[in-house]
């Protein structure tokens, strides 16, 4: 729909839903300004753009730091297009300039570009064992990284988010070797591709839906950069009116790979030890995301459906004689995640107002040796013994499992909190 690109196309998630959902629910729900929506797993802000869209106060809650910066990116619309515009292509000069005194140009893709090895910029060691090997080429990675720096140095403070941002859009599309598929993989490399240009297009379509949205700029949007099971006291208690989200799937999808390339270029991971500690702010939802110390299993020691269908993955495992460690994992894991949603949503309910419509975009899943497990009726099941009204199951679309070639189905659980 061409409703669903202004703003969301500055920097998307591939696995993210579409805009025209959001606007369907909060019809639904009877959203008004009055109303402040949450989002609680925002990703890169596809409800936060929509609520500001609409004129309706929202905040959000992201636990990746990249995936946090472009929800604050593309919710600031304060940004004047003409200056943004014009600082961009000031920082290109200075970098053409930097990178034709190395006798580099950037135009078009050179072909000699093993040529310049010797001399090209390289991520610190810790910072490239964090990459899929081969997920850019020494020669754009050498000018992504002239890029990052002067933006850093010389954009203007006010636009630095935004011209970031561009780069990260630029970095996993054009730039980089990735694609992207049911999982994240690496392409044949390429010696070299512009940067400069993809970037300053990228600033371009930025600056073109600022000025469709500029009305809505003093919309108030928030972000905050927490973890949803425990993170939630930043919110006012009863100020929540309306929820709408989708949480991370039970598979063995690592999110964080997705976007592990921008990621790092950025900053915003540096070290193993930094990954670890973001990873340990994530619902469990996969087994690279498991550690010893986690115990949200426990919330759901109880539960007699996950306990049904995390016993039914073992003796798959045991039959199959699958001994590996991740695969030891899959059991527990599906624990921690149902334990995990079940925190969250006993911490929310201090900070929902009586009636308060919710929304929760989850899918079926099937990759923990074909065990299907129904991810919306559990969910539903978890909320109903919180207190919660189970409105609603509804289907959103399926979609073709890898592993079983069946058809999945991804719902919308409407819950409602009656208060009290």
């Amino acid at each position: 729909m061409a409703e669903d690109q202004p703003v969301h196309g500055w920097y998307r998630f591939v696995l993210s839903f579409p805009p025209h959902l959001v606007r369907h629910y909060l019809d639904r729900f009877v959203v008004g300004r009055d109303c402040t929506v949450l989002d609680p797993f925002c990703g890169t802000g596809t409800v936060l753009v929509e609520c500001k869209k609409l004129g309706v106060p929202s905040v959000g809650m992201e636990a990746h730091p990249m995936a946090h910066f472009a929800s604050w990116v593309k919710t600031d619309w304060a940004v004047e297009a003409d200056e943004l515009r014009a600082d961009a292509r000031a920082v290109a000069r200075a970098v053409e300039e930097e990178l034709a005194a190395a006798g580099i140009e950037d135009w078009f893709a050179q072909p000699q570009a093993a040529k310049y090895h010797d001399e090209l910029r390289q991520l610190p060691e810790e910072e490239e064992k964090l990459l899929l090997k081969g997920s850019i080429s020494p020669l754009p990675l050498h000018k992504s990284l002239v890029l990052r720096d002067r933006i850093r140095a010389n954009a203007d403070e006010r636009l630095r988010g935004h011209e970031l941002l561009a780069l990260a859009h630029a970095l996993c599309g054009s730039i980089g070797n990735l694609h992207f598929g049911p999982e994240v993989g690496v392409t044949k490399p390429k010696a070299d591709a512009p940067v400069i240009a993809p970037w300053l297009g990228q600033v371009e379509d930025m600056c073109r839906d600022l000025g469709q949205v500029e009305a809505a700029a003093a919309v108030p949007s928030k972000v905050h950069l927490g973890d949803s099971r425990s993170g939630l006291g930043v919110l006012e208690p009863g100020s929540v009116g309306a929820v709408f989200t989708s949480p991370p799937y039970p598979n063995e999808k690592d999110y964080t790979r997705i976007i592990r390339l921008e990621s790092v270029l950025l900053g915003f991971v540096r070290n193993r030890a930094e990954l670890r500690a973001m990873k340990k702010h994530l619902v469990r939802s996969n087994t690279r995301t498991v550690y010893k110390d986690d115990d949200d299993d426990a919330c759901v020691e109880d539960n007699r459906e996950v306990s049904r269908v995390a016993e039914e993955i073992e003796r798959r495992r045991v039959d199959l004689g699958k001994t590996s460690g991740f695969e030891r994992q899959y059991a527990k894991v599906t624990k921690l995640y149902f334990g995990g949603m079940k925190r969250h949503l006993a911490g929310l309910r201090p900070y929902l107002a009586p009636g308060a419509s919710l929304g929760y975009v989850v899918g079926d899943q099937a990759s923990f040796f074909r065990v299907l497990i129904r991810t919306g009726e559990i969910l539903a099941g978890i909320a109903r013994g919180l207190g919660y009204e189970v409105i609603d199951l509804d289907l959103f679309r399926t979609r073709l499992a890898t592993a079983t070639k069946a058809q999945l189905r991804e719902e919308v659980l409407v819950l409602r909190w009656p208060g009290g």
